[in-house]
């Protein structure tokens, strides 16, 4: 079937990987790749190398676990999207033509309840000391994802009523101890995306009073693309370690369906440009997910503390924007301009006995997002900062397991997005946001 202006904007958010929602480092990456660091807040992530999971934050760390290690755990994540409407208006263009006096009046509907859901990031790790120079690994986790879900008919409907999104990340990587206080590390990734995005299209009165309404668009992609990375650790005395990694950018080619289904346009059967619209489209689009840099520092105070800090970089500015394209129809943009963002944080151990470590921290994550004007509903993102406690016991030397428990605060958020294709109309308000997380880590030396 032949695909309409209108698709353009259904299909422009489909990867809106910008439009993922709950992410928890800023924008929509999956942080939590291990629960071992939720207790610190994440510092010095590429330098503490406690168990397997360094092999996604630093493979390097792997010349610091001796035989065979294995790591596997789950974090709990439930977000708060609460937004509270002030002038959101309905569309003012159908099919890319102009609706006139109909377009760009306040929209009806509610402000959505809470957008935020629970989502499950599961994470996996193994390495292996092959000899006293060289450790062979392999991680499994998920870098990002979850959704946001809003009620049905809400005031923003036309720019996002759920949107959500699924990774899964596989990375085998490679050690070598160069010499007693330095090694190094690299790693290749296989990352596959699936995206389901749903939302209102809107219809004017074409045919008279009462003959308008909504349309229903729901879009599935997926993808997957290659990436790779590379650590280094020094261990620059006795009691302080630096550790410094990078993740490279992973192009994802990703295809999908558009399809378009009648919600309550009344007169939807008798007027042919509308009943046209119905049906499915294919779309593809292309995305350059971000690459990342870590630099951390652990250092042993004395037999009972150890602190840690943490400065890492993210390159979102690999997202400018969306280019979508359609069958039968031109190519479609929208406007995100991400921006790099920074993270810092700071933790503690403290070592109570040989059985109980007790873990905290607080950091602060930078949105990539600029604006309110290029503020996606489904990503209500800003500025956030972490408060963060944990404990590890050790059932043995050989056997452990760490819980975590983190509270993102992130101040009051406005939006007044009209930059989308103008059949989405202005999206104008404020979120209140927050967020939890809890995890459980569970690591074995065999």
């Amino acid at each position: 079937m032949k695909s309409h202006h209108p698709i353009k904007t259904l299909s422009a958010l489909i990867l809106g990987l910008g439009s993922v929602g709950v992410a928890h480092a800023a924008g929509f990456q999956l942080l939590e790749q291990n629960a071992s660091g939720i207790g610190s807040a994440f510092a010095g992530s590429a330098a503490i190398a406690e168990d397997a999971s360094t092999v996604f934050f630093n493979p390097a760390g792997m010349t610091l676990l001796p035989g065979m290690n294995a790591s596997a755990g789950v974090v709990a994540i439930k977000p708060n999207f609460e937004f509270s409407n002030d002038g959101s208006t309905t569309p003012t263009s159908f099919g890319g033509n102009p609706i006139g006096p109909l377009g760009g009046n306040p929209t009806n509907g509610g402000d959505g309840g809470n957008a935020g859901s629970w989502g499950i990031v599961p994470n996996a790790y193994f390495t292996w000391e092959v000899n006293p120079r060289t450790w062979l690994g392999l991680g499994i986790g998920a870098p990002f994802g979850l959704m946001t879900d809003y009620e049905k008919g809400w005031a923003g409907r036309y720019h996002s009523e759920k949107f959500s999104i699924e990774s899964i990340n596989v990375n085998p990587s490679i050690a070598f101890k160069a010499t007693d206080t330095l090694s190094i590390g690299a790693g290749l990734n296989w990352m596959q995306l699936n995206a389901d995005y749903r939302k209102a299209q809107f219809v004017p009165d074409l045919a008279g009073p009462g003959t308008g309404g909504d349309l229903n668009a729901k879009v599935k992609a997926d993808g997957d693309g290659w990436g790779w990375n590379l650590g280094v650790l020094w261990q620059a005395t006795p009691d302080t370690r630096l550790g410094l990694s990078y993740r490279s950018k992973v192009k994802i080619d990703a295809d999908g369906t558009t399809k378009i289904s009648n919600r309550n346009v009344r007169a939807a059967i008798n007027i042919p440009a509308i009943s046209a619209l119905q049906g499915s489209y294919d779309a593809d689009a292309s995305i350059e997910l971000p690459d990342t840099a870590i630099f951390s520092v652990v250092h042993n105070l004395n037999d009972r503390w150890t602190l840690l800090g943490d400065v890492s970089w993210t390159g979102w500015s690999s997202i400018p924007e969306l280019k979508i394209k359609n069958s039968g129809a031109p190519s479609a943009e929208l406007d995100l301009r991400f921006k790099d963002a920074w993270r810092v944080a700071l933790g503690a151990h403290y070592r109570y006995s040989d059985s109980w470590t007790f873990k905290g921290g607080v950091a602060w994550d930078q949105s990539p997002v600029q604006s309110d004007a290029y503020r996606p509903s489904a990503l209500p993102d800003n500025d956030r900062y972490w408060v963060s406690l944990g404990a590890k016991y050790n059932f043995s030397k050989n056997t452990s397991i760490d819980v975590g428990y983190a509270h993102l605060f992130v101040k009051s958020t406005s939006v007044n997005n009209h930059s989308a294709d103008s059949s989405a109309g202005t999206l104008k308000g404020t979120y209140d946001s927050s967020a939890d997380l809890i995890g459980v880590q569970f690591s074995h030396r065999f």
